[in-house]
């Protein structure tokens, strides 16, 4: 038996993502250097086959403004070479098919805080830099960096006109009460009032242009090897991109949902998605927070949402394609303004005074390099600072306290030599090299316990700086007893050729057994 209002419920929230969808859509497509349909024909698609096969049934998906800034940054280094753009399109759906299958879906929750934010507030900076231009009515296409120049050393050319409309665009979005903002999206409000002024009053100022009314046709082709060389990098970054966007939107709609969404199968929506849209000259594109949250409030349940936001987004071009036609640029360039400064990570920045100063160091670092540089360069960059850094404080948190035993465990003339090497901490690569400088300590003793009881597991590093440690006090004559209650570290241990040091009579389970070892 069909139930009526999750139907009327799936229907509406998937027509709001998609009047929510529309100005986005243009104005991602038109940012991307592509046009509009490009945008359009990527929410259309994307948002139908990774409605159908991804793993989150409330997603929303679409272009968003990470994706849109790599295909842009793609098209500045080949100009008009849209074949080779849609083939790294393409490549990137089918990196996400293979993170998919391969399972690794869940790797997402390791990836630190402070590199997604300093990546999120570092592409809302480039979409804002990359809108200046347009805005000010100036033509052109380039980095952030080269655009920021472009539009300091040309602002004295620029159009009146297309200022207006963008202010006006600013305005009408920014001013716009919450309560009509709700019903209907204030960028939807400002795409339509703006244009039609702009209509009204003639204004020449460049234009969206003619935007074609039938289903699109193949774009792929064939790529020379060379070419496959070249964008493997890039498709690779769009891959890894789409799906850190994608299941971070996932996560959102399960707290908002109270339901668990299964990470590997949405990347394998999102891949399909991808390729469906770079067959058919659609941008590339991912899951797409706000939209889905307007799907969920406004009562979308399952996958029909997103396939009635790509059917409503087909009528649009059916049915509204001269209206669409005639949107300045402008007016895009001050919706895609508003997205820029909503990327922007502000829960951080709230907290950046009180926050510690390796997390600060790495979120500016990754925000500069995306800026300045390369997306997937800041993320590999952020990761691995933040592991260093991570294992920097972990390696100053070991301790090895130097005790003597009891005395009612061995008599007082023996216990001047004998000493106990408590180990406490992470033993792992970061602590092998403070494990060895401690070692001199022990040197002035005939007979050393070290004890590792409370380590429960070592990394290769660790394992070979202890081994070495042995040997280093063995050939001062010293006797080593070493105390390890985890069964499977020792045979570890063992296998790595601890054995060639002590024999595993030397090797016991506690602290006890290991001072009547040497009493005995």
């Amino acid at each position: 038996m069909v139930d009526f209002a999750k139907l009327r419920g799936n229907i509406f929230g998937g027509i709001t993502a998609g009047v929510i969808a529309l100005p986005l859509s243009l104005a991602f497509g038109v940012s991307s250097g592509l046009g509009a349909m490009a945008g359009l024909y990527g929410a259309i698609f994307l948002s139908l086959f990774a409605s159908i096969f991804g793993g989150t049934p409330t997603q929303i998906s679409g272009p968003t403004g990470p994706m849109t800034v790599v295909i842009a940054s793609m098209l500045v280094t080949h100009p008009g070479n849209f074949k080779l753009i849609f083939a790294t399109i393409f490549l990137a759906g089918l990196f996400q098919l293979i993170f998919g299958f391969a399972k690794i879906g869940g790797i997402i929750k390791y990836v630190p805080y402070p590199v997604i934010s300093g990546f999120m507030s570092g592409i809302g900076a480039i979409i804002i830099l990359l809108q200046l231009n347009p805005i000010f009515g100036l033509n052109f296409n380039g980095t952030p960096f080269e655009s920021l120049i472009y539009f300091v050393k040309h602002i004295s050319m620029m159009s009146h006109s297309s200022l207006c409309l963008g202010l006006l665009t600013l305005c009408i979005i920014f001013l716009t009460p919450q309560k009509i903002s709700k019903i209907v999206p204030s960028s939807l409000i400002a795409l339509i009032l703006v244009t039609i002024f702009s209509v009204i009053n003639n204004f020449n100022v460049p234009t969206i242009g003619e935007i074609p009314r039938a289903f699109p046709s193949i774009q792929l082709g064939m790529i020379s090897f060379e070419d496959l060389q070249t964008i493997l990098p890039l498709a690779l970054t769009l891959g890894i991109l789409g799906s850190i966007d994608s299941l971070l939107t996932s996560l959102v709609a399960d707290s908002l949902t109270k339901t668990k969404h299964d990470s590997n199968k949405e990347l394998i929506g999102q891949g399909i998605g991808n390729i469906a849209a770079s067959i058919f000259g659609g941008i590339a594109g991912a899951g797409a927070t706000m939209r889905t949250v307007v799907n969920i409030k406004a009562g979308g349940t399952s996958r029909l949402s997103g396939v009635v936001q790509a059917l409503f987004l087909i009528g649009v071009i059916l049915f509204f394609a001269p209206f669409a036609a005639k949107i300045p640029l402008a007016v895009l360039a001050g919706i895609l303004v508003k997205v820029g400064i909503d990327i922007i990570d502000y829960k951080f920045l709230n907290i950046i005074k009180v926050a510690p100063k390796r997390d600060i160091l790495v979120m500016l670092t990754v925000f500069l390099i995306t800026v300045l540089d390369d997306l997937i360069f800041a993320v590999g960059v952020g990761i691995v600072l933040s592991s260093l850094l991570l294992a920097y404080k972990l390696s100053q948190q070991i301790e090895m306290e130097i005790s003597k035993p009891d005395e009612n465990f061995i008599e007082e003339d023996k216990n001047k030599d004998l000493i106990i090497a408590h180990i406490r901490g992470v033993m792992f690569f970061g602590t092998a090299s403070l494990l060895l400088s401690k070692m001199e300590n022990l040197l002035h003793y005939k007979n050393v316990i070290i004890d590792c009881e409370s380590i429960k597991s070592m990394d290769i590093s660790a394992m070979f700086a202890l081994e070495e440690m042995i040997a280093g006090l063995k050939e001062q004559g010293v006797e080593i007893v070493l105390v390890i209650s985890n069964r499977k570290l020792k045979d570890r241990l063992f296998e790595s050729g601890l054995n060639k040091l002590l024999p595993e009579s030397k090797i016991v389970s506690n602290l006890d057994k290991a001072i009547g070892l040497i009493r005995n």
